[in-house]
């Protein structure tokens, strides 16, 4: 899935480490579109790796695309959704335009 808006805030860096020993950090993001409904978004960005990219690029007030999918974990009978982040990018949309050079025809000349 994707989605285009813009960071509205990023959230605190966890970390932790799993029952096997292993380490794990994990950064999210809120995300705000320009749609009507539904229109804010939080994210997470497991990995070392993918935080420090995340961190390294982005930041609030960016305007980005993120591609995501959609996870729900259950633990005790209790189900839990997450948008995980796997691509982040700056969108097209937030690229400045430069305004054409203006040409002075001044001595009545079409070129």
């Amino acid at each position: 899935m994707k989605v285009t808006g813009t960071i509205t805030k990023v959230l605190p860096l966890q970390i932790g480490t799993t029952e096997a020993g292993k380490d794990w950090q994990k950064a999210g993001f809120l995300l705000e579109t320009t749609e009507t409904y539904n229109n804010l978004y939080c994210f997470d960005v497991f990995g070392e790796e993918k935080v420090q990219n995340f961190n390294k690029y982005n930041k609030v007030g960016d305007v980005v695309d993120v591609d995501f999918n959609v996870k729900t974990n259950e633990w005790k009978d209790k189900y839990f959704t997450s948008l995980d982040a796997w691509k982040i990018f700056k969108s097209a949309n937030n690229v400045t335009v430069n305004e054409p050079e203006v040409v002075d025809n001044s001595d009545g000349l079409p070129f």
